[in-house]
């Protein structure tokens, strides 16, 4: 962290990279409706280079139960359809050579359980990135002070103020992952 002057911004930043990290590895667990998000991710062999899906097709979610894959070349199909095969999803493709179709079944109870879990440790992950970034946080404006940069005062306001907003930026993750637990125990 260059500066005092920094180091709120960039502690702000850092907590908010956190929850972005989070909220998009969310997108990618599975709920009982169809998501893009399930699928933009993974990884497809494409003319020997590792493509993401969403720069190979267009994804759609037509029907609450349905996703729809579209491939913008059509030479991609049969390696979307091997890349969703190989990935942790569970679900088979369907295709009629132009359109993939992933029909989402429902989850049984033990997989939502499951994935409850997987949601739980990855929400733990961020409160933890978080509270480095604090600790970080503290340490830049303690040399900060040391170094007679800012006074006393300054030192024990900006504390403060970094541990307000590791507070606030916590108790989001908590709301995020409290939602997602509602969504993945819905039947």
């Amino acid at each position: 962290m260059p500066n005092a002057e920094n180091i709120i911004p960039e502690t702000k930043k850092l907590m908010e990279k956190a929850i972005t990290s989070m909220n998009h590895d969310f997108a990618s667990v599975r709920t009982g409706k169809a998501s893009p998000g399930l699928v933009e991710g993974i990884m497809v062999e494409y003319y020997g280079t590792q493509t993401r899906m969403k720069d190979l097709a267009g994804i759609t979610a037509p029907e609450p139960r349905l996703l729809v894959i579209q491939p913008w070349d059509q030479n991609a199909v049969k390696a979307i359809e091997k890349a969703i095969r190989a990935s942790d999803l569970g679900i088979s493709p369907v295709s009629d050579g132009r359109v993939i179709r992933l029909p989402i079944p429902e989850l049984s109870e033990e997989r939502r359980k499951d994935m409850t879990k997987l949601v739980k440790k990855r929400s733990e992950e961020a409160r933890v990135e978080i509270r480095n970034a604090r600790r970080d946080a503290n340490d830049a404006i303690k040399k900060a002070q040391k170094a007679s940069e800012i006074t006393e005062d300054e030192m024990k306001s900006k504390t403060d103020e970094v541990q307000k907003m590791t507070d606030k930026m916590i108790e989001q993750v908590n709301k995020i992952l409290e939602d997602k637990e509602k969504e993945l125990m819905m039947v």
